[in-house]
């Protein structure tokens, strides 16, 4: 029987995910949370011989405004609603004095010392391809930018995931032509449709699925296909602590059991999340990632379950490795 396999990948944003909802002097304490979570998350996934992808966006290269500046692309989105612009956002705030939560090169170069850990893309300035107003030729130049800035790091980006899980089919030649060979898509279900307009309804199932049975979370690789990328479907959200207990712990035991059927079934697990959403009580985020990871250690042992980056999933899948 084949194998089942535990893929993890990280929405690696800081602020960049954040800005057009919050108001960064209220989040200080939040970020600096999650400037010290992420050197934690890390230390859990080489203890635990864990693989994961860092889907970062580009623009945590930079080591400062100068360098942001200098990387700004000669073609820039055109969104109709002016507040998704992440370079207005970035003019308006480069004298803020938190320049922590924006540029992150050395916790880039922490993860790619890190055994296992794969550093993807999560576009350059955390483009938004599915909004109105902005086209392809916008989308290219972002991902041209977002391929060089990582080579000047010695990363080849290989994986993709489309920022607010905007995932936009047609756009997936553009990131073909940019080298990726592998795209993080949505779940396999309505509320998680990506082209659905954005009800209340839809945002109570999304909140809903984390803690009641909606259904299958893992599936069969065999059902994967090639086209100009490889698209693998995304299972779980890891959404962060809540204040309730008895929800965190309905949270947790749903992921657990789900990484357990997976195994049993040699079928696939992907879970998923921002490294901000330990900013939130993170040393109850730190406990919860060690009890998925010492599910993940005895589906293992057990059923010889493997943890796999998104490339290395790809890889295994089409035969490459």
């Amino acid at each position: 029987m084949k194998k089942g396999t535990l893929v993890i990948s990280l929405d690696f944003e800081l602020v960049w995910g954040l800005f057009d909802h919050i108001e960064i002097r209220d989040k200080v304490s939040y970020f600096n949370n999650t400037l010290e979570a992420i050197p934690q998350i890390i230390n859990v996934f080489e203890k635990n011989n864990i693989h994961a992808t860092w889907a970062t966006v580009g623009m945590l290269f930079n080591e400062n405004w100068e360098e942001w500046h200098s990387n700004i692309p000669n073609i820039l989105p055109t969104y109709d609603k002016i507040e998704l612009n992440s370079y207005e956002y970035g003019k308006k705030n480069q004298k803020s004095g938190l320049d922590k939560f924006f540029f992150a090169p050395h916790l880039i170069k922490l993860i790619q010392r890190a055994k296992g850990q794969e550093i993807g893309t999560h576009t350059y300035s955390h483009y938004y391809c599915l909004e109105k107003g902005q086209t392809e030729a916008q989308f290219d130049a972002d991902i041209i930018q977002a391929v060089k800035v990582a080579q000047n790091f010695d990363i080849e980006l290989k994986s993709l995931v489309f920022p607010r899980n905007q995932f936009n089919i047609d756009y997936l030649e553009i990131v073909s032509d940019g080298g990726i060979e592998s795209v993080r898509s949505n779940p396999n279900t309505w509320y998680w449709d990506s082209t659905a307009q954005e009800t209340l309804a839809l945002k109570l199932a999304r909140s809903g699925d984390a803690y009641l049975p909606f259904g299958k979370k893992s599936y069969s690789a065999h059902g994967l296909t090639l086209e100009k990328v490889f698209c693998q479907q995304a299972s779980r959200f890891l959404r962060p602590q809540n204040k309730f207990e008895l929800l965190n712990n309905t949270r947790l035991n749903r992921i657990k059991k789900e990484i357990i059927k997976a195994a049993k079934n040699g079928e696939v697990y992907h879970l998923w999340w921002h490294p901000h959403n330990f900013g939130l009580d993170t040393p109850g985020a730190i406990k919860a990632l060690n009890a998925i990871i010492a599910t993940f250690n005895y589906c293992n042992t057990t059923y010889g379950m493997e943890s796999l980056t998104m490339k290395q999933f790809r890889d295994s899948c089409l035969g490459d490795s």
